[in-house]
């Protein structure tokens, strides 16, 4: 029987491993979520995320382009740029999503020992 997942993010020679890391990394995870509702531009996705440097941003974009789940799509003339999830972009995105709205439903329990020992 066939493997339907080849792929063993617990292997630390998985091509899978890497893109897990770049997709759960602070920034990456962040990006995807901003270009969530649709493309934006660089400036628009920057401002989405509050404490990204553009440097950073930059860098993120490229690596989430290299891993296929972003595109960049430059208008002719070069005056305007727009970043897009890719399909499986949107997955991942998705998932991304859930596990920061899953956050968000817990944050008051994660909080409450802290304010009581404060």
């Amino acid at each position: 029987m066939v493997d339907p997942r080849p792929f063993d993010v617990f292997a630390t020679d998985c091509p899978s491993r890497s893109v897990l890391d770049h997709v759960t990394s602070r920034w990456g995870a962040l990006t995807l979520a901003a270009l969530r509702p649709g493309p934006r531009r660089f400036n628009d996705v920057a401002r989405a995320i509050g404490g990204i440097s553009d440097r950073m941003l930059s860098q993120t974009l490229k690596t989430l382009e290299g891993d296929g789940l972003v595109v960049r799509d430059e208008q002719p003339g070069g005056q305007r740029v727009e970043y897009a999830l890719t399909p499986e972009g949107e997955r991942i995105a998705d998932a991304t999503r859930h596990l920061i709205d899953a956050l968000y439903e817990v944050m008051p329990t994660l909080l409450a020992p802290r304010s009581a020992g404060a």
